[in-house]
């Protein structure tokens, strides 16, 4: 309430409060700030007549007192939660922690939904929101009077599209991850998330698990709160954010139930108050040294193709030069140094008590640029300096890899792949990683499914599966359907892989022999659109090559017949947007329209 409203006891009370409110603030380096001096917030809150009138009244009916608005930094919590999102379901609660943190730094908190997309949920793809989460977020943080925000983001597409609006708008922003869930358990072993799902579903298909086995494993799975405890994607992008420098360090692979995430949660609240005061904006932070770092902690952890997208994507926000041959060239000198699924044996929960994100920076040393700066506001190296591992079988040393040099992303090229796909080679057969055989061709991902459980289908171990039209443009939002359920056929007969083709993603807890992201997709009128079944097909994954033995002529012939596809769906709202001005998976998948940024320069008044 106003002070003038006060009684003598009340205003003396009052200024008492006020003093030690700045004893405090000089005491904890959070600087007293009066009307105007420099906040954006105040070009809101500090107007005068009836616009501020506006903007200060309306905001007290929330029951704030009126010096709430005197010059404090007032942080944005934007808040991916949804009851439609399981894997970011306590990050309601978890809110509070950082509210905490922010009035304690005396900062001025604001919670703020935003779309969200729950990966095991969302059709036909949460790829397909990404997009649109980042456009909700970018719009919501320009127009409204922010200094700066906390980001609270955990599945898969929730990660990348926070850092996406966020680094467009370029205000102060810190990224806290909700944590891995707890590990599964399942008759005396453990079970991650996604890879053993595609185990146990192949298992049921083929005869070996009944009705019974099938549902007591999966009420074994997910049994706490929190994203896949396997190095899937949400795994990958917390992780790889908090190298880029995005996320308080030590933070990305605490469990979510574990306490100290909530501890996290209170620091952070803290720090971004801080990072108001420093000007420390992700355009100071997501550097060419931060995107080096992520691409390479990405192979070291043995994570998931979809960063190469999604790092793409955040490059094409923030103006930094990134190819998708840096995910190969970048990581040659890299071996795989955590033993976690799908390409390894633990999962999260094991990572963390090995040595966690701090440990396994360490054990990467100068494999990292150690210069790079964070949002603690110092660097890489000085965050994780003195860090110990204290499990070197899930975190292994330099000299004991999981997989060699080498074992991380490889991109191909050829006639079937003229800009790229990738193969993540430490979850691939090794033996399949130089192979010919015959091409398998479906039109699309139904058709396939459709065959596949024909116990009388043409197929053999040695031929070669593609599936097409299950792209960005194709599908539409390029589904993680690439790592192909392999035929009823061949699983009957004990194989347990063949290579797989297409212009899908595959979700980051999967394995296999599977070639991703081909560049142009069929839809695109790519030469993946061209294949035919009988056509020969040859992979090289040392030589970096993907060819279809077909000659130009050929081909061309072939392309006076091809038409393209009409997408069920396209004709409004988003998805017509999406199909309209998404880019190709080299470029990372934006709409065209979104890259580079917007800055938050303030709009007009509105009264």
């Amino acid at each position: 309430m106003s002070a003038r409203n006060l009684g003598k006891e009340e205003r003396e009370a009052r200024a008492a409060a006020d003093a030690a409110e700045a004893e405090f603030a000089g005491r904890s380096g959070v600087p007293t700030r009066e009307w105007g001096d420099g906040l954006r917030s105040q070009q809101w809150f500090g107007a005068d007549g009836k616009t501020g009138f506006m903007h200060r009244s309306w905001l007290r009916s929330e029951g704030l007192p009126d010096d709430t608005f005197r010059g404090r930094p007032i942080i944005g919590i934007a808040n991916s939660w949804s009851e439609l999102t399981s894997c970011n379901i306590h990050l309601r609660a978890l809110a509070e922690h950082v509210k905490r943190g922010i009035w304690q730094a005396g900062g001025v908190p604001f919670e703020f939904p935003t779309t969200s997309a729950g990966e095991p949920i969302v059709r036909p793809t949460a790829m397909l929101l990404r997009n649109l989460m980042a456009m909700d977020l970018e719009e919501t943080l320009r127009a409204n009077p922010l200094d700066g925000v906390v980001l609270m983001a955990g599945c898969d597409k929730t990660t990348p599209a926070y850092l996406m609006g966020a680094a467009s708008v370029d205000l102060p922003a810190l990224l806290i991850t909700g944590g891995p869930m707890l590990n599964g358990k399942h008759r005396g072993t453990d079970i991650g998330s996604g890879t053993s799902v595609w185990k146990f579903t192949e298992a049921y298909r083929a005869g070996l698990m009944d009705d019974t086995a099938i549902t007591e494993a999966e009420g074994c799975m997910a049994r706490s709160q929190g994203h896949c405890q396997t190095m899937g994607t949400a795994s990958t992008m917390a992780c790889v954010s908090e190298y880029m420098g995005m996320q308080l360090p030590g933070t990305a692979s605490l469990p979510a139930n574990d306490s100290r995430r909530a501890t996290a949660a209170h620091l952070a609240g803290r720090r971004i108050v801080q990072m108001v005061e420093e000007d420390l904006r992700p355009s100071k932070i997501l550097t060419r040294k931060a995107f080096e770092n992520g691409v390479r902690a990405n192979a070291a952890l043995g994570g998931s193709t979809n960063a190469v997208i999604h790092l793409l994507a955040l490059a094409r926000r923030v103006g930094v030069e990134l190819t998708l041959d840096d995910f190969d060239t970048l990581v040659r000198d890299i071996p795989v140094l955590a033993d976690l699924m799908p390409s390894g044996r633990f999962l999260m929960e094991d990572f963390e008590y090995a040595g966690g994100t701090a440990g396994f920076a360490e054990t990467l040393g100068d494999l990292l640029h150690r210069d790079a700066l964070t949002v603690t506001g110092t660097t890489l190296g000085e965050n994780y300096s003195g860090a110990e591992v204290f499990d070197r079988e899930v975190i292994r040393p330099l000299e004991n890899p999981v997989k060699p040099v080498g074992s991380g992303i490889a991109v191909l090229r050829g006639n079937l792949a003229p800009r790229g796909a990738v193969i993540k080679q430490s979850a691939a057969d090794p033996e399949l990683m130089q192979h010919s055989g015959r091409a398998l061709v479906w039109d699309s991902l139904q058709d396939y499914l459709r065959d596949a459980d024909d116990p009388e289908l043409d197929v053999e171990p040695e031929d070669i599966l593609i599936v097409r039209n299950v792209g960005p443009k194709g599908y539409p939002g390029m589904p993680e359907v690439g790592n192909l359920a392999l035929p009823r056929k061949i699983l009957a007969s004990g194989v347990t892989d063949m290579v797989r083709i297409s212009d899908a993603r595959m979700s980051g807890t999967s394995y296999g022999t599977v070639i991703l992201h081909v560049v142009p997709e069929a839809a695109a009128g790519g030469p993946l659109a061209l294949v035919q079944t009988g056509d020969r097909v040859t992979i090289d994954v040392a030589g970096r090559s993907l060819h279809m033995h077909v000659s130009d002529e050929e081909l061309e012939q072939r392309r006076t017949q091809w038409q393209p596809r009409t997408v069920p769906g396209s004709e409004r709202g988003w998805t017509r947007l999406y199909i309209d001005h998404v880019t190709q998976a080299d470029e990372g998948l934006d709409l065209d329209f979104l890259q580079g940024r917007s800055g938050a320069a303030v709009g007009p008044q509105a009264f």
